[in-house]
């Protein structure tokens, strides 16, 4: 049988396209029992979370963790340790980062991810080089789903944007699971709770 027969033959036996729905819709839970699905995800993956009232609290995380020689940094103003950046940095100048701290766009639910663009990070490494990580997530910012979350991003302007999911981990084939591998050793969410 020639190469031709064979595509031929591959070619006219596809099958029917379906068409997707137009609104596809998803249930979704009551904001309350998204948050609390959020926070089981975050302690399931490997990462912590800590409620604050406002975001100075960060502020006394900090200090009760991390001591004076430790370098601690966040492109977050209202925070003790905030840093400027110029956005020409040299990235191994963080190599030695202990603990940095960001502001999330928005967190997902269904998998404890949190959304976060370049503009938010000062620098484009720090969420990845840092030893210990921290993320600012506000309750009224947590979505049910991926399909949520990718409404959301589906029309916005953004250079560079990642969804980071607890801490780095990595497994071999024994299933032997280790945390902060190849970046971030740990994860703390600092979920901003809203005003009741």
């Amino acid at each position: 049988m020639s190469r031709a027969t064979i595509l031929s033959a591959i070619l006219s036996n596809q099958p029917q396209t379906t068409q997707l729905p137009e609104d596809l819709q998803f249930d979704c839970p009551a904001k309350a029992a998204v948050t609390e699905k959020f926070i089981q995800m975050i302690n399931l993956i490997g990462g912590r979370v800590v409620e604050i009232q406002r975001i100075e609290d960060i502020n006394l995380y900090a200090t009760a963790h991390y001591g004076a020689g430790e370098r601690l940094i966040t492109p977050i103003e209202e925070l003790d340790f905030y840093t400027q950046f110029a956005g020409d940095e040299d990235p191994h100048q963080f190599e030695n980062i202990a603990f940095a701290v960001f502001k999330t766009h928005f967190a997902v639910a269904e998998n404890g991810a949190v959304w976060i663009t370049e503009d938010r990070m000062g620098a484009r490494v720090l969420p990845f080089i840092c030893q210990h990580l921290g993320m600012l997530v506000f309750e009224d910012s947590i979505v049910s789903n991926m399909h949520e979350a990718y409404q959301l991003i589906g029309s916005q302007d953004y250079g560079f944007g990642t969804f980071i999911a607890g801490p780095s981990k990595t497994a071999d084939i024994e299933q032997s699971l280790v945390l902060g591998a190849h970046g971030a050793r740990s994860i703390i969410i600092f979920l901003l709770k809203k005003e009741l």
